[in-house]
């Protein structure tokens, strides 16, 4: 039951080429950047990413991204990365932008073992109906677009299949976990991790502060530790170690 490995390095040792991860964080929020760093040490490649967004300001899946790394994206948000648009434009990256609301429940139902569901969200945009530039030939060309998608009425209100996703890996932060696996998340750090946990074949979670079984409330925990399979326990310093994307000052 006791899940603790000592280092990152040795918590990702088994990824490998063409892998896929679903990677928590919203912007700069619970992002696991000591995981995102040492999958980067692998040297991994061709890997395929689910989340929100794909880092930003040098943080996060940026680093990956940066190197060459990564292959396909499905995600909401492209953001101020600036990289993930070059790449994106001129071929080099296959992405699937969905509603993000489509995102999180598209992982819930995979980590729930739903296959598929239907959402009103999308209906009559290019989501549905296909078209979507996943890849672009570098010329400005589209070399792969989205395909449509099963539209069924419920109520006489139209509504799209959408597919649960499942992946290789996942990476989360947590602000506390036990060594059992079970997880606390810290304000909007909630948003996305919870559900890349659960849609990880096996989920890693990097935590800021560990603590014996029993050390958090039941009642408390947002992530049992079922959907867990490795924590990582990080330095004082690591845990300390968090960006802020927009600073603003009152004058």
């Amino acid at each position: 039951m006791d899940k603790v490995v000592p280092t990152a390095a040795r918590a990702v040792a088994d990824v490998h080429d063409g892998a896929s991860f679903a990677v928590g964080g919203f912007g700069l929020s619970g992002v696991p950047d000591t995981l995102v760093r040492a999958v980067h040490a692998t040297g991994v490649r061709g890997i395929s990413v689910v989340s929100n967004n794909c880092g930003a300001l040098g943080s996060g899946l940026v680093v990956l991204l940066a190197a060459g790394r990564i292959a396909r994206v499905t995600g909401s948000y492209i953001g101020a990365n600036e990289e993930f648009a070059r790449q994106y434009l001129a071929g080099h990256l296959e992405v699937e932008l969905i509603p993000q609301g489509t995102l999180a429940e598209r992982l819930r139902a995979g980590g729930s073992g739903i296959p598929a569901f239907y959402t009103p969200a999308g209906v009559g945009t290019q989501v549905a109906d296909g078209g979507l530039p996943w890849r672009y030939d570098g010329n400005g060309g589209v070399a792969v677009a989205s395909p449509p998608k099963e539209i069924r009425d419920f109520d006489g209100v139209p509504h799209v299949l959408e597919h649960g996703i499942r992946t290789d890996f996942a990476l989360v932060r947590a602000a506390r976990g036990d060594r059992h696996g079970n997880l606390v998340f810290s304000r909007s750090a909630r948003n996305f991790n919870p559900l890349a946990a659960m849609a990880g074949r096996v989920t890693v979670a990097e935590v800021e502060e560990l603590v014996e079984p029993g050390g958090i409330d039941p009642d408390h925990v947002h992530l049992p530790g079922v959907f867990v399979q490795r924590v990582v326990p990080l330095t004082p310093q690591q845990a300390a170690d968090k960006g802020i994307e927009n600073r603003t000052v009152r004058g």
